[in-house]
């Protein structure tokens, strides 16, 4: 079992690490005017107070996050001032499973643009951005925390809700906005990209549960694993009744391996001191050219009554053999060989919100935003509350409060701007102690940093 989960695990995380990041702005800075990156969350939200833009290379936009629902310190406790897991004998059970979820998640993001600048031609605000987009998701049901906790129990564990996604790809992005003038206060835009693939890997358990009874207990698996690496190879090792299966990927020469499109569309209405805004972020597909895939082929099952262990001399040696590699079988994956092409969609973020402006004081603004992001079982949505500050013309400053999928967190983010140069510097979700019994880290944070010239 560990041989081929550590492999579903290392591969999707080669996933996310064949290319250096994933391309988004600081949600910490949708309501800040002076914000350069605005546009990759909302194509119609422009910096109009400029002519444009050019972003530092590589260090213009850059994001480094992690996220999950599942915590580090609801895995590790501190116990008599010593540091255990949460298996420890003494840490109460009730303890633990109140701060598992049904469905638990963990995930990692690396973020950068390569280039990018604007500038305002043709009737509006135009972009180009080159960037990098790459993450890494891993998803547990709570009954296997369950089953780790309680031990050996009479009832059965499922365990099929445990699923991996992973993607790498770089974009060439165009962007363009404009005011609709029929339409006093409505602002459209819109982003058309050129995706090109580097990884993808799914890996799903379709199947896996454990039956434990007073006498008898059964175990049924069926997982699949789908790779898209181009130049990828799986490597094998063999079991002790000679039965090869898949234990790695050798991925020396890594290539692109897939191509697709994508869009962007969003609008931003003025009324009064309320601007509504509302967008579409990554409308689009990935095709991959070959798909290697890693696969159980069929259901797995065994159970107790699949065994005699006979009085005779070695009977009983020869069933407990028998029954050792019945169980490596259950979740040894088999190299099912390159089934030609595949599409993948986009994970498609929903953005959509309403900032208000302090009437007696204008640099003063109050925001609210909700961003969906749908990647089926790994579908999450966030909400975030800020206000925002633009004191004086070369500062502005963003404090927020964000409650989601991914629980509660604090963001906020600062933005320099003088003559020829913006900086900005802020954490969408800020890590801190849970609580004073826990070790004080959560499994949510996200830095965002960035350079530009504008002019």
């Amino acid at each position: 079992m560990n041989t081929n989960i550590k492999l579903l695990i290392a591969t999707c995380l080669a996933a996310a690490s064949a290319a250096p990041a994933l391309a988004q702005a600081s949600y910490s800075g949708y309501y800040l005017d002076n914000y350069t990156h605005r546009y990759q969350l909302n194509p119609a939200m422009t910096d109009d107070s400029r002519k444009g833009f050019v972003t530092m290379p590589i260090l213009g936009n850059m994001n480094i996050g992690m996220h999950g629902n599942l915590h580090v310190s609801s895995l590790v406790y501190n116990v008599d001032g010593k540091t255990v897991l949460f298996t420890h004998p003494d840490v109460p059970e009730s303890k633990v499973m109140k701060n598992i979820h049904k469905s638990n998640e963990l995930g990692a993001s690396l973020n950068m643009d390569l280039l990018a600048f604007g500038f305002k031609a043709f009737g509006g605000w135009n972009g180009l951005t080159v960037s990098t987009v790459a993450d890494a998701t891993i998803g547990a049901p709570g009954s296997l925390f369950s089953l780790l906790k309680e031990g050996v129990e009479n009832r059965t564990y499922d365990i099929s809700d445990f699923g991996m996604s992973g993607t790498a790809y770089a974009k060439i992005q165009l962007n363009h906005a404009r005011e609709i003038k029929q339409v006093p206060g409505l602002k459209v835009g819109a982003a058309a990209k050129v995706l090109l693939g580097f990884a993808n890997v799914d890996g799903y358990f379709n199947k896996a549960d454990l039956t434990l009874g007073q006498d008898t207990w059964t175990a049924r698996t069926q997982a699949d694993l789908y790779v898209n690496i181009a130049h990828a190879k799986f490597t094998y090792d063999y079991d002790d009744n000679g039965q090869r299966y898949v234990d790695g990927i050798d991925m020396d020469n890594i290539g692109l391996g897939g191509f697709g499109i994508g869009f962007d569309l969003g609008a931003t209405y003025k009324w009064r001191d309320f601007e509504f805004n509302l967008a579409l972020i990554d409308l689009g597909f990935i095709n991959w050219s070959n798909t290697m895939l890693a696969t159980t082929d069929g259901v797995h099952q065994i159970g107790t009554s699949d065994y005699t262990f006979g009085v005779e001399e070695g009977e009983a040696d020869a069933t407990w053999d028998k029954m050792k590699e019945d169980i490596e079988q259950l979740y040894q994956l088999q190299d099912g060989g390159d089934i030609g092409s595949r599409t993948r969609s986009l994970r498609t973020t929903l953005n959509w919100g309403v900032r208000y402006t302090l009437p007696y004081y204008r640099r003063l603004t109050f925001g609210m935003v909700n961003s969906t992001r749908f990647n089926g079982q790994f579908t999450t949505t966030d909400f975030r509350f800020s206000a925002n500050v633009n004191p004086v013309d070369c500062l502005s400053a963003s404090a927020n409060f964000a409650a989601g999928t991914y629980g509660v967190g604090f963001g906020w983010l600062l933005n320099l701007n003088v003559k020829g140069f913006n900086l900005f510097f802020g954490m969408d979700r800020t890590l801190g102690r849970l609580s004073k019994e826990c070790v004080p880290l959560n499994s949510n944070a996200e830095l965002n940093f960035g350079m530009n010239f504008p002019f």
